[in-house]
Order: structure tokens, then C-alpha cells, then sequence
């Protein structure tokens, strides 16, 4: 997520907010469009998670894979790479939780839906 948040732990835990709610809203969205295209269920659950993971830590999850492959030759490149990346001293508890989030979120959803009884995709 590219959205100016919080140093430390504030931030971690508004960005997992955030991607919880991304994670319900994605299955809402591809529950209803699973339901018009005659998908099962699972496709739709699938999909939500897929999408629910790029919205809400993609950005984060980028930055951690691109710090562990790319080579740091010197601490000058070291320096520009950790100066892009915002609270770079929490990216990766910040990536897990959004990723925990965004499951979460997914999961939570469809808990919701399966108590108002909202008929299955397929």
C-alpha cells in the first residue's frame, strides 16, 4: 500500500487494518461476480485471496523480494534502496500482517456471507 502511514507499530497495524478490509470487500466484489458467471464457491474464495494479497500488501511484499534479490554491492545502494521504502526498520512484520490481514479479511467475509445465508457461487 503506498498510503502515508504511521512509523512502528501504528503503521503495521493500520496497514493490516486496511488489508483486512481489502480482503472482505474482494470476496463481496468476486462472490457477486462469481454467482453471474457460474463459478463454484471456491474459484470466488480463490480469487479473493489472490486479490486481496496484491491490493493490501503488495507493495510491502515487492520490497522485501526486491531488497532480497536484487544485490546491495555497497552500502551507498544499500542506502538508496532502504530510502525508498517507508518505516524500512518494520517492512517485513509490516508484509506479514498484511498478508495475515488479507486472509483474515477474506475468511471473515465469507463467515459473513454464509450467515446471511447468501447462496453459493455455483
Amino acid at each position: 500500500m503506498n498510503l502515508p502511514l504511521p512509523l512502528g507499530w501504528t503503521g503495521v497495524l493500520l496497514a493490516a487494518l486496511i488489508a483486512f478490509v481489502v480482503g472482505v470487500a474482494s470476496l463481496l466484489a468476486w462472490t457477486w461476480l462469481a454467482r453471474r458467471a457460474g463459478w463454484s464457491e471456491a474459484q470466488a474464495i480463490g480469487w479473493a485471496c489472490v486479490t486481496a494479497v496484491v491490493i493490501g500488501a503488495g507493495i510491502d511484499t515487492w520490497h522485501l523480494f526486491h531488497l532480497g534479490v536484487v544485490t546491495l554491492e555497497s552500502p551507498l545502494y544499500a542506502r538508496i534502496a532502504l530510502a525508498k521504502i517507508h518505516d524500512a526498520d518494520n517492512v517485513g512484520t509490516r508484509a506479514f500482517l498484511e498478508w495475515c490481514g488479507a486472509l483474515a479479511g477474506v475468511v471473515a467475509g465469507w463467515t459473513m456471507a454464509r450467515a446471511r445465508g447468501v447462496p453459493e457461487g455455483g
